[in-house]
């Protein structure tokens, strides 16, 4: 069973007054804003959304993920927010978001306490986690997510469960993700602005591997790499959880900008000439083919060329830098896996041709591009790499937050974070938690 889905393997449960039957994703990205509505729908495998109302619109007011004209940002939002709205028929008061800014950290915190011999009890799991968590706590950064992904008993490990077992030691491992929060604080400040109340923020690759991935990769082990328009993000998934995200300030949007001013056209042309001709891998005609070059306003009026290999060989650099970035960071954390691990692509930059040949090269392991699936009534025009974070949300609202800690952080004058369940705290939100959990 993986831990990601608290339903278990058949994800069949009963219909929880916490599941709500409309809910709301937010994907805040460098190049697009987007805004899903979805609707539970009960089927005979369990609980499935399906997407009643979309609005987007290219991103303003945000740059790397992060809020940057807080006027412009809000207008936006509200706008891709009413679209979804006007065609989904219903008015939402609340949305879950997306971030990939602020200095995304991963932290994999081990506790133990002693047992004496006895029973593991709720009250012992509490316990431990809660002391695990403050291990991560920092006045200038927010915890967004907490993920028990291993429990030990004595030397017994690999425990998915250990209430009611007995022994003299209880161990956990919990992987722990934290923000810094001047950049979340501005996010929640706008989304305040848009008149929304925030029902929870998720780091973009998570909800990416939620949508891209399938159970089996995530049980087995794979790694997802989130290819945005300013940034790209990795989340590794191992024994179905979370183990490590990581994020570097590059993306699709570099690409642009290195075509530019390799070509020496603007911005608008360079893009379009990347999804047109761009690819990161060379054929026998690319050095006899040319490409039309609308020259820099003012440079002259007359049309330009460029061989399409000149093209290739701008973009192919920024991808393997790319890519060995992310290698590198996951080897220093640790988290580079075996090469019998799946690696995934997803998001815009992805469908670039030739990203996953250069990510094949640079790992050392077969990729693939995947889409967002297991969520209903995506048309074609949304049902691409580019709406994995906002699917991936989508299916977290229906299915049930798999983290120990969710919901809406408080960031105000201190950081503080609030558990999950607006009826239940404490105690009781741990233990309904590890209900549904196992």
């Amino acid at each position: 069973m993986s831990v990601l889905w608290p339903f278990g393997s058949d994800r069949k449960a009963a219909q929880s007054p916490q599941r709500p039957a409309i809910c709301a994703a937010l994907d805040l990205g460098s190049s697009k804003i987007a805004c899903f509505i979805s609707k539970t729908e009960e089927t005979a495998t369990g609980p499935r959304p399906r997407v009643i109302g979309v609005g987007h619109l290219p991103a303003r007011g945000m740059r790397g993920g992060a809020i940057v004209d807080l006027d412009i940002a809000r207008d936006t939002i509200r706008e891709a927010v009413q679209r979804a709205e006007k065609m989904a028929g219903h008015a939402v008061s609340m949305a879950t978001v997306t971030l990939t800014a602020g200095q995304i950290r991963s932290a994999r915190i081990r506790a133990e306490a002693s047992l004496s011999g006895r029973e593991v009890g709720d009250r012992d799991l509490k316990r431990l986690l809660d002391a695990a968590i403050a291990e991560a706590d920092a006045p200038d950064r927010v915890i967004l997510h907490a993920f028990p992904i291993g429990w030990t008993v004595d030397e017994s490990r690999g425990v998915r469960d250990p209430r009611g077992m007995y022994g003299r030691k209880l161990g956990v491992t919990v992987h722990v993700i934290t923000a810094a929060a001047g950049p979340l604080r501005n996010l929640l400040h706008c989304i305040q602005a848009c008149h929304l109340d925030l029902k929870g923020v998720v780091v973009t690759p998570y909800a990416s591997g939620l949508a891209a991935l399938t159970d089996d990769e995530i049980e087995l082990g794979a790694t997802l790499i989130d290819m945005g328009a300013g940034t790209t993000s990795a989340a590794v998934f191992d024994n179905g959880a979370l183990i490590h995200v990581d994020t570097v300030p590059i993306g699709g949007a570099h690409v642009t900008n290195d075509v530019a001013r390799g070509l020496s056209t603007p911005l608008v042309a360079a893009e379009r000439i990347k999804i047109l001709y761009g690819s990161a891998l060379d054929s026998p005609d690319d050095d006899r083919e040319m490409i039309e070059v609308p020259p820099l306003e003012g440079a002259s009026d007359r049309m330009g060329s460029a061989p399409r290999s000149l093209l290739n060989a701008i973009i192919r650099p920024r991808l393997d830098e790319t890519f060995e970035m992310i290698r590198d960071r996951l080897k220093e954390a640790g988290a580079h896996g075996p090469r019998d691990h799946q690696l995934i692509l997803t998001g815009g930059a992805a469908q670039l041709p030739g990203a996953e040949e250069v990510a094949s090269r640079v790992f050392g392991r077969r990729a693939r591009l995947s889409r967002p699936h297991g969520v209903a009534g995506l048309g074609d025009a949304v049902s691409g790499p580019a709406f994995a974070a906002a699917s991936g949300i989508i299916l977290r609202e229906t299915r049930g937050a798999a983290e120990a800690i969710a919901g809406p952080p408080r960031v105000a004058g201190s950081v503080r974070v609030t558990r999950p369940a607006p009826a239940e705290s404490g105690p009781r939100a741990i233990l309904r938690w590890f209900a549904e959990s196992f």
